[in-house]
């Protein structure tokens, strides 16, 4: 096994802390979309409807975008093993919050603790995994890092219909616990120092204002069809001023929590809101489908996993494939196809979507959406960044995972909520439960597709570097 000796430190193994990290980084991403088959239950256990119920993912997406950019600065003020070591309690300590719930905001709460550790945790582990191997290395070593953390969100879906399906949901938190011990002790044995520390400041304004700000507007969009209109304009409000305090409050700061600098840049800009909106639309269809497939077919939870669980393989597999291909014949050449691909399917999708369907077919264009996803997402981050100069990469590769994140969760409290309000529509009008779920899945993925044209036109302004073309 490879070692190295950083910075005074005892001889390390790079092979093994790597393992321990990307480890660690799988059961943390895997959360994210862990409880989507459990969902259904949750709903029937704890009496709540869906708007409700996906705060369990929004929430955790939404914590870990405000958890992101405050990560530079513990990664700066704490050391590594310090750091890793805490960031793994908080995650084990959130875990067991939501295994032993018997509340809904119980339940909740467990999952926000989760996503502190997992905000936490994740960039730590990518700024160790560059720190402590070679630059020759690093392509290879983040590759496959990358790749398992594109591979969890596939297992997730089909790890929860299988627990669901034979055991309590609750074990979904019980069965990731012994993980969590695990990994502390190996990171405790095994994991240096290896980040300078510098001891930044801290802007406890620019935590307050990110949070108000796109907490605001998640939670406008949730509450889309509320019968207190004032409840949704008034977050609307509150969500854009803050945003745009905290915007001039970076461009004030010293040392911002998040550099908007980045945002200068033309290209950059265009990638990170092809990933946003991206984000938006898959992240959303991950949560509808299983309620969909429970709901209005009545699969059951391990069936509805296994049938999620090629397009999720396929996306892992293929992002680094798409990366090669955008390293070769440039952005256009699969990012706007890649659009053009999840544009179609979701047109589909949108007019085949019943109480009855065939799941060859709808497995089959899940697949291509993932498809199209790989497509997009990994060359839409690569040729943004690629805009940079290299002072600017840290602060570029923030916003886009915080966007990443924030986009997620903004289009599942969108999407679920324009689902859930075209469904009570339609049930007032038929008193067919069944078949107004499924009418409401429906005409979200029709809302879907014309956010996904509108993407589409986006992705025609993506253009060559300079050194590329």
């Amino acid at each position: 096994m490879e070692s190295k000796t950083i910075e005074g430190e005892v001889k390390i193994h790079r092979g093994a802390i790597t393992a321990i990290l990307t480890f660690a980084g799988f059961f943390c991403m895997l959360n994210e979309t862990v409880l989507n088959m459990a969902l259904t239950n949750l709903m029937s256990e704890f009496q709540v409807n869906a708007n409700t119920v996906q705060w369990l993912s929004t929430g955790y997406m939404l914590i870990m975008a405000v958890s992101i950019p405050v990560s530079a600065f513990f990664i700066q003020t704490f050391k590594t093993r310090t750091l890793f070591c805490a960031s793994i309690l908080i995650f084990f300590f959130g875990t067991l919050v939501s295994g032993i719930s018997t509340a809904f905001p119980e339940l909740l709460i467990g999952r926000l603790i989760q996503a502190v550790g997992t905000g936490l945790l994740i960039p730590n582990i990518v700024n160790t995994l560059i720190i402590i191997n070679p630059v020759e290395k690093r392509g290879r070593v983040l590759g496959v890092f990358n790749l398992v953390m594109f591979c969890s969100p596939a297992i997730g879906p089909t790890l929860s219909g299988l627990i669901v399906q034979y055991a309590n949901w609750r074990w979904l938190f019980f069965s990731i616990c012994p993980f969590s011990v695990i990994i502390f002790i190996l990171g405790f044995i095994f994991i240096g120092n290896y980040a300078d520390i510098t001891k930044p400041k801290i802007n406890i304004p620019s935590i307050i204002l990110s949070t108000l700000g796109f907490g605001g507007l998640i939670f406008a969009v949730n509450n889309i069809g509320n019968q207190n209109h004032m409840v949704p304009i008034l977050s609307v409000i509150i969500g854009i001023v803050a945003l745009i305090l905290f915007a001039v409050l970076q461009t004030k700061l010293e040392e911002p929590m998040l550099n908007l600098k980045p945002l200068c840049y033309p290209m950059f800009t265009i990638g990170v809101m092809l990933i946003f909106l991206m984000h938006m639309v898959n992240f959303a269809i991950m949560l509808m489908l299983p309620i969909y497939l429970q709901g209005a077919l009545g699969i059951t939870a391990f069936t509805a996993g296994l049938i999620m669980f090629p397009g999720g393989l396929l996306n892992g597999l293929l992002s680094p494939v798409a990366g090669s291909v955008y390293d070769r014949f440039g952005p256009r050449c699969v990012i706007l196809p890649g659009y053009i691909l999840s544009t179609v399917v979701f047109f589909l999708l949108s007019r085949i979507v019943d109480v009855k369907i065939n799941l060859g077919l709808l497995i089959f264009l899940h697949c291509l959406s993932l498809i199209a996803v790989a497509m997009i997402n990994t060359p839409s981050q690569t040729h943004s960044l690629n805009q940079l100069p290299p002072e600017l990469y840290p602060h570029g590769t923030a916003i886009s995972n915080t966007l990443q994140q924030i986009g997620g969760a903004f289009g599942t409290s969108l999407f679920i909520a324009i689902m859930s309000l075209h469904q009570n529509k339609v049930l007032t009008e038929t008193n067919d439960s069944l078949f107004a779920l499924a009418s409401g899945v429906r005409f979200s993925l029709a809302i879907a597709t014309l956010v996904l044209i509108a993407s589409t036109v986006l992705s025609f302004f993506m253009k060559k570097n300079k050194v590329e073309a």
